[in-house]
């Protein structure tokens, strides 16, 4: 029939091990973190007429689903109301550990000279307790793979309704999107 072979277990071991590393590398495909806000809380609120400023502070739930530790920059999210820049909340510079979560306090300041161009609709969404807000972020940073520091970019999106009265969160929906540069 034909030359038999001779079976190695070292060839089978290192097929074995590439087989491994080669699934670890495939299944490791970086996932995009998620951003939950939990919930405003009113901190301030200033009325020099005619300007009227509000320091809120919003704390969002993040999750890192990824197998790596991510470093990020400061950086600051805007807030809107019907397509207008309302505030704006500071994300400080930090760090998160893989497959873990955490609890981000981002001190926000809302401008009222900028709600008030928006009155009518304001008083509207107070009456009937419901405010849609629109907030959208870039994060930059590096997520350390082997020996490796990749740096990436994280935009997020945000429209979220909250009830202008007590500051709850009603609903939500965020997106975000992962974009990872290779040096």
């Amino acid at each position: 029939m034909g030359k038999k072979v001779k079976w190695s277990w070292t060839s089978a071991a290192i097929g074995a091990a590439s087989a491994l590393a080669m699934t670890a590398l495939l299944s490791s495909k970086p996932k995009d973190p998620t951003f939950h806000l939990i919930s405003i809380n009113l901190t301030s609120f200033k009325l020099n007429l005619p300007v009227l400023e509000a320091d809120l502070i919003l704390t969002v739930h993040v999750t890192n689903p990824n197998i790596t530790p991510v470093h990020y920059s400061s950086t600051a999210m805007s807030i809107f109301y019907h397509g207008s820049l309302l505030g704006s909340a500071q994300v400080q510079a930090g760090s998160q550990s893989p497959k873990s979560c955490q609890l981000l306090r981002l001190p926000a300041r809302l401008d009222g000279l900028q709600l008030a161009q928006h009155a009518a609709s304001f008083v509207a969404d107070v009456a009937k307790r419901e405010m849609v807000l629109d907030a959208a972020v870039d994060i930059a940073g590096t997520a350390r793979v082997l020996l490796w520091d990749h740096k990436f970019k994280v935009h997020v999106d945000s429209h979220v309704t909250v009830d202008p009265v007590f500051l709850d969160v009603i609903e939500q929906e965020n997106k975000s999107e992962m974009e990872i540069f290779i040096a």
